[in-house]
């Protein structure tokens, strides 16, 4: 399978690195990266082939990945219409966030597959998560090539178009709570005495063990805080406080609002 990545930033460069890192022979990718010293970077990085033709590198993949900002997709859209794609065993698969799977058909000639994805950013360490959504024209076995390349950098579900706004507010837009919480709790960490460089590092490895023990220990998070609450005890009192603050409902309407935006957006 030939896979084409059209664009040469953090999330392509990610994407092209996992599939590497996976076995993926380097003879099938082909990135497009415009800026000259970007490119270069890569092709010495990656040791792939590097274009500057949109039409020339999805003229020849199975999969064309676009990677750009969504502002700039209509524009490569109508490139790689240039290419003649006329083959419906290609598919297009967009990572632009708020770009749906009707407008990039638009785009594209009658009856041309395509698959909607909302990755997050810890794709670029290989621990991402996606969430695919197919086109009007993409099948079964498309879908399964697009998860199964996704799945070099991290772990993917599939969702309907229509719960894409709820999959940015949880996990696209995600990261970015659980980096205000670890920054919370660093500075509280600094209050009560702790140095910044001990107070980080105790504040990362137990985010890191906590996900590691929600994953592997088969409970759920109440069961799981529930377990380390004990009664009248240090945890107990902290959590009482932040319930107070509104903690629990601030996520809530942080992420409804978040949904909200990516409805407009698109």
């Amino acid at each position: 399978m030939r896979i084409a990545v059209i664009g040469g930033g953090r999330i392509g460069e990610a994407l092209l690195a996992g599939l590497l890192e996976s076995g993926r022979a380097s003879k099938d990718l082909v990135v497009v990266e415009m800026m000259p010293a970007r490119a270069e970077f890569l092709r010495e990085r990656l040791g792939i082939r590097v274009t500057d033709s949109v039409a020339d590198a999805a003229g020849c993949a199975d999969l064309v990945v676009v990677a750009v900002k969504p502002g700039d997709v209509d524009a490569v859209l109508t490139e790689v219409s240039k290419a003649g794609l006329d083959d419906r065993t290609r598919v297009l698969v967009s990572l632009a966030a708020g770009v749906t799977t009707a407008r990039l058909e638009a785009k594209l000639p009658a009856g041309f597959p395509v698959v909607r994805v909302m990755p997050n950013t810890p794709m670029l360490v290989g621990q991402g998560m996606s969430a695919i959504a197919p086109g009007a024209h993409a099948d079964a076995a498309q879908l399964e090539q697009v998860s199964q390349m996704l799945a070099a950098v991290g772990k993917v579900v599939t969702v309907a178009e229509t719960q894409m706004d709820a999959v940015t507010a949880v996990s696209g837009s995600g990261p970015a709570y659980f980096f205000l919480v670890v920054e919370a709790m660093v500075e509280a960490g600094v209050g009560l005495g702790l140095s910044r460089e001990v107070a980080t590092q105790l504040v990362v490895q137990t985010m890191l063990g906590s996900a590691a023990l929600l994953e592997e220990s088969g409970q759920d998070a109440a069961e799981l805080r529930a377990a380390v609450t004990s009664p009248a005890g240090t945890t107990a009192a902290a959590v009482r406080e932040l319930e107070r603050c509104g903690v629990r409902s601030a996520f809530i309407e942080g992420l409804h609002a978040a949904r909200e935006r990516s409805a407009e957006l698109a």
